[in-house]
């Protein structure tokens, strides 16, 4: 009989957690339509605006080319990307090949139908042309794919900055973003007919 107590406590408090997050969220989005959001980035701050799968934004953004772009993994991790054009974008691949791909594919056997992309406190789409040049030239090239150490984090850093730095995760290639656009960084959910 504890057992099934047990779970319902559980699922109790994770729907008190949850809704302190949606809240939470809420108030933050509230925040960047008035323009009071954090706008700057400080070194070992936790990320203003993360992806989610389970809550919505207020506002959806169009990506443009060389917007830096992910997606869930089943709901577990993120991959990362770089946008190409209306419905292409350019991806480091498990099998260690970059490759250009279709949102439905880069989707396809993921968490299903949302791309975040990265932007700035004010909904501003942060691109850097520079790095879709060098994710073009990368397209058919394969790289030795690691899971912790030569990842997509590690491919879309490479295109921005022209280092080979190992990430191993989502949180430090956003740290490194922060970093280099020097201003908080939110991923918005993008605007896409698929």
């Amino acid at each position: 009989m504890p057992l099934p107590l047990l779970w319902l406590g559980g699922a109790a408090i994770g729907a008190v957690l949850l809704a302190d997050e949606r809240e939470k969220r809420h108030q933050l989005e509230l925040k960047r339509r008035k323009g009071i959001a954090p706008k700057t980035f400080k070194e070992g701050e936790h990320l203003p605006l993360a992806p989610s799968v389970w809550q919505a934004g207020h506002k959806k953004v169009q990506p443009q080319p060389g917007s830096i772009i992910c997606c869930f993994v089943y709901g577990l991790i993120e991959h990362t990307g770089i946008w190409l054009d209306e419905h292409t974008l350019i991806e480091l691949h498990g099998s260690g090949l970059v490759r250009a791909v279709s949102t439905k594919r880069f989707l396809a056997g993921r968490t299903g139908s949302k791309i975040f992309v990265a932007c700035s406190h004010d909904h501003q789409v942060l691109v850097e042309p520079a790095m879709l040049e060098k994710a073009q030239q990368a397209i058919y090239t394969y790289r030795e794919y690691d899971l912790f150490d030569n990842n997509c984090h590690r491919f879309v850093w490479s295109c921005l900055s022209g280092k080979e730095e190992s990430l191993s995760s989502f949180n430090d290639l956003n740290q490194r973003l922060a970093t280099y656009f020097n201003q908080s960084l939110y991923w918005d959910e993008a605007e896409l007919d698929i």
